[in-house]
């Protein structure tokens, strides 16, 4: 099968400050039919002494910027996008129709509760919905991001100790855990005792117990973070005995559930004991990730840790849906309102079409794709772990970089000459060299037969010609930047 490049019609796109003319508008006004006003005389040393300098142009100029920039922009709607561990599934736009209907659009936060009982109820349902998945009891949806549930789950493990008179500080979390789990061990007051990953990348519990005989001996174990199935794509196959063991210890088990989409129907957290887990709605649900976000984050939980839940809560009284605020032993609110509203009917519409079965089907097909990728691409990268992956494949750029002098980076800007997304390179951290590819469902065979090619005619490319791919990309409408001078001397609004 032979990969072809891209090809079509690249705009030239100046800045819009560049476009325009002084006095140009794209607009018409009344003339003022109200008295005028000096700005100075009402805002004193606030007014502007002179105009804000905003673009003068026309309406097609303005229009015509935009779609040109949106054309420049990698989007799922256009091609596969595989970036790992983010989840990057096609939205379904049925779930665009049902968060525009104007009745949950238009609905303002702070809407009286017997005037919203429409969102109220999609909330509850989705909690429910939720809970079920994740085999849990209670959900919270206020967590706006997969980060924050994880703070979300801390604080109310830390309040569930402190209710039992205890506070003890010592969080292990396996090397193979995502990447935030530390940071939001320190924002709660948590000490972080990492767990190194080992050649097969699952936990076994004898690293675990050795890990609490030397850190928390003294019963000072406040948990255990996990990520199923974790950054290297491989199910934690001794979840089951971990548990038990955190739990003999006075521990909680935190579950990171970023990696739902491989398991929905197929094996529930909550049944194998863990407390409380957050689901991502932008990567598991189809809710619009990234910057076409906002993300959403619901932390489900244990009924041992529903005292703890973020407040208010939303509850069903008979046949009416209400804001439950007296809740004494709450960790309080993270942040104003309620959460993501738009992205709970989103996620609620997609599950509502899926159904059991559809839900489960896709988790499947996500693990299908990702072993179908790994068969292919195993042989041609180094595979950091022996066994099948489950819903995404990491490789490493060891070998690779040693034969031809080419690293993951350099392949990641070759693929966006072969119209591909680049994945997820140089996560997880553990891997060196890292390249973390996530298909997900919704791709289909010839979609991946086309990126298996365009990845062997990279690596055939770096053997025969390395300097074409340490210099791409070359068809995009900028070429390789300086990303680390980028990162430190980032320009951030225009100067003439």
């Amino acid at each position: 099968m032979t990969t072809t490049q891209p090809q079509g019609i690249q705009f030239r796109e100046p800045s819009i400050f560049e476009r325009g003319a002084p006095g140009r508008t794209g607009y018409s006004l009344a003339k003022l039919d109200v008295p005028a006003v000096d700005p100075a005389a009402l805002f004193g040393g606030l007014a502007r002494k002179e105009a804000a300098g905003l673009p003068e142009v026309s309406e097609p100029e303005a229009f015509r910027h935009f779609v040109r920039l949106s054309q420049w922009n990698f989007c799922i709607d256009s091609q596969m996008y595989p970036l790992g561990s983010c989840t990057m599934k096609y939205n379904p736009k049925i779930n665009e129709w049902a968060a525009r209907i104007p009745g949950f659009a238009r609905m303002h936060p702070m809407t009286p509760d017997a005037l919203a009982q429409g969102t109220l109820e999609i909330m509850y349902r989705l909690q429910d919905a939720l809970c079920e998945i994740s085999g849990m009891d209670g959900c919270s949806l206020q967590p706006s991001a997969g980060a924050q549930g994880e703070l979300a789950g801390l604080m109310m493990m830390r309040a569930f100790h402190t209710s039992k008179g205890r506070s003890p500080k010592k969080v292990f979390i396996p090397e193979s855990a995502h990447g935030t789990n530390p940071a939001s061990c320190a924002l709660n007051g948590l000490v972080a005792v990492k767990i190194e990953k080992n050649a097969d990348g699952i936990v076994h519990p004898e690293e675990v117990l050795r890990a609490i005989e030397r850190e928390g001996s003294d019963g000072d174990v406040c948990g255990l973070m996990l990520t199923n199935p974790n950054t290297l794509g491989v199910y934690e196959t001794y979840l089951p005995q971990i548990v038990k063991l955190i739990h003999d210890k006075g521990g909680l088990v935190y579950g990171d559930g970023a990696n739902t989409n491989a398991i929905m129907g197929a094996a529930r957290p909550g049944d194998v004991g863990i407390d409380v887990i957050h689901i991502n709605l932008h990567k598991t649900f189809t809710t619009p990730h990234g910057g076409g976000g906002p993300g959403s984050g619901p932390v489900c939980f244990k009924k041992h840790l529903e005292p703890f839940q973020p407040s208010p809560t939303v509850v069903r009284r008979g046949d009416l849906y209400a804001l439950d605020h007296d809740r004494p032993q709450s960790i309080g609110r993270l942040r104003a309102f309620q959460g993501n509203f738009g992205m709970f009917i989103r996620a609620y519409s997609y599950i509502r079409e899926m159904g059991g079965e559809g839900l489960t089907m896709a988790s499947t097909l996500a693990v299908l794709n990702a072993r179908y990728l790994w068969a292919l691409l195993k042989d041609h990268m180094s595979a950091p772990v022996p066994q099948p992956c489950m819903h995404e494949v990491v490789l490493s750029d060891v070998q690779l970089e040693r034969e031809t002098g080419v690293k993951t980076l350099d392949v990641a800007k070759r693929l966006l000459d072969y119209g591909f997304h680049a994945p997820t390179v140089y996560f997880p951290l553990v891997v060196p060299g890292a390249l973390m590819i996530e298909p997900t469902e919704t791709e289909t065979k010839e979609t991946l037969d086309e990126f298996v090619a365009a990845m062997i005619a990279i690596l055939k490319e770096a053997h025969e010609t390395p300097e074409v791919v340490k210099n791409a990309p070359h068809h995009t409408v900028v070429g390789r930047m300086d990303e680390a001078r980028a990162a430190r001397q980032p320009r951030l609004r225009w100067s003439k």
